[in-house]
């Protein structure tokens, strides 16, 4: 264990490397967008995952359910990669504000790692994609598919993109072994070439959590495509019936992997498994379990559409609990407060978020949500209605006025 002079030297350190610009706003609003943008993000990941586990092993059983569920959870993969890729950037943006001493430092000591973390992912979401337009075209959703490897290798990927994160963000909460990563045996390592910390139980623990997600989602599947005319109300009840398990199996195997993560903590963490935060985070995961068995039963048709907001709520009470430790460690043990940051307050861009992100973001969304809600419900071609339609023009002339005062407020700038 450090003594107290030398927590003084870390936390000396973590200061030194703080932007001296400061941060535009409040640091709190920037932890809260952390919390709120990684729980969306986790939960897109976990979607990706287990769609594509329920895609690989549907692609080799013989049972026409499972092949036609494998068909459908593809559709549902391909979408989730690219929403987790796009809502994983904003995370990153917050934690790199207001942890950046600690964010950039991981990110230098494994910058291979960091670059290769793109290669990687762009050949997993290539993989899948070749996957998907190799039996795009095969109208029969019971047959063999091709090309299984290229969907093994797009998931076996997707994993070792993920434990790359893991590490970089266990890095960050190290910050008294840094330099000792950077000067081994004497000799400074200026390779990035390594991965230096990383919990196996912790990273289990988050993609374990794929299986009662994806349960979820196969209980909304359900709920979704029984309005149909042509809805085959046997197979969806399976899936549901599938879905429900997984939820109430899946959330105990979380529950276990989660109280593994808190009795492995660092030394650095005090005695947060035993905190508030850190015993509601794995009430909450087992909680999943107990409603799926109390409220999704028989029909359950109010509750089928439930299943996904309770997932993305006890992710979001997961994620409070993932950064609660994050400032425990850095506040409580290093002394290192990212709340008494010099704000520097930059209303113009706080604003200009914000509003993007509720105005742009949310018309634009609930365009394609309304698109994707009606195809989905339609049987043979969807054609949008005039409401529809106008929904979209409102939404592309809201981002063409967006990249307009966007060059004007850049133009202004350079200008003065």
């Amino acid at each position: 264990m450090m003594d107290a002079s030398q927590v003084a030297q870390v936390t000396e350190m973590m200061y030194a490397l703080r932007n001296p610009a400061g941060v535009p706003t409040f640091p709190i609003i920037f932890m809260g967008l952390g919390v709120l943008t990684f729980a969306l993000h986790i939960l897109f990941v976990q979607i990706m995952l287990g769609t594509s586990a329920i895609t690989i092993f549907g692609s080799f059983s013989q049972s026409p359910y499972w092949r036609r569920l494998a068909a459908a959870m593809l559709e549902i993969a391909k979408v989730s990669v690219s929403v987790a890729i796009v809502v994983g950037v904003a995370p990153l943006l917050f934690v790199q504000v207001v942890y950046d001493p600690h964010w950039y430092t991981s990110n230098v000591l494994s910058a291979d790692w960091v670059i290769g973390f793109i290669i990687i992912l762009i050949f997993a979401y290539w993989a899948m994609y070749f996957y998907y337009f190799t039996n795009g075209k095969n109208k029969d959703k019971t047959a063999q598919p091709k090309a299984r490897w290229s969907m093994m290798l797009s998931l076996a990927l997707m994993l070792v993109v993920g434990f790359i994160m893991h590490s970089l963000t266990s890095q960050m909460l190290h910050p008294e072994l840094w330099k000792e990563w950077y000067l081994q045996n004497g000799v400074l390592d200026y390779s990035g070439s390594q991965l230096h910390a990383y919990n196996p139980w912790r990273f289990a623990f988050f993609i374990s959590m794929a299986i009662p997600v994806t349960g979820a989602m196969l209980v909304t599947y359900r709920r979704f495509k029984m309005v149909r005319e042509d809805a085959d109300m046997g197979y969806l009840n399976w899936a549901a019936d599938l879905g429900k398990t997984w939820i109430k199996v899946g959330s105990v195997i979380a529950t276990v992997l989660y109280l593994a993560w808190m009795m492995t903590l660092p030394e650095t963490a005090g005695s947060f498994a035993t905190s508030f935060w850190g015993i509601i985070g794995g009430v909450m995961v087992l909680f999943f379990a107990i409603w799926a068995q109390v409220r999704l039963q028989g029909e359950a048709k109010f509750c089928s559409y439930m299943a996904l907001p309770v997932a993305l709520v006890i992710g979001l009470i997961v994620a409070t609990s993932r950064e609660m430790l994050r400032y425990s460690i850095l506040n409580d043990f290093f002394h290192y407060d990212f709340m008494d940051y010099k704000i520097v307050m930059d209303w113009y861009s706080t604003g200009l978020f914000f509003l993007t992100f509720a105005i742009v973001g949310g018309s634009t969304l609930a365009y394609y949500l309304t698109i994707a809600w009606k195809a989905g419900q339609t049987v043979g071609v969807y054609t949008p209605s005039p409401a529809v339609n106008r929904m979209g023009t409102i939404a592309l002339w809201i981002m063409i006025l967006w990249v307009i005062q966007f060059f004007v407020a850049g133009i202004w700038t350079w200008v003065q």
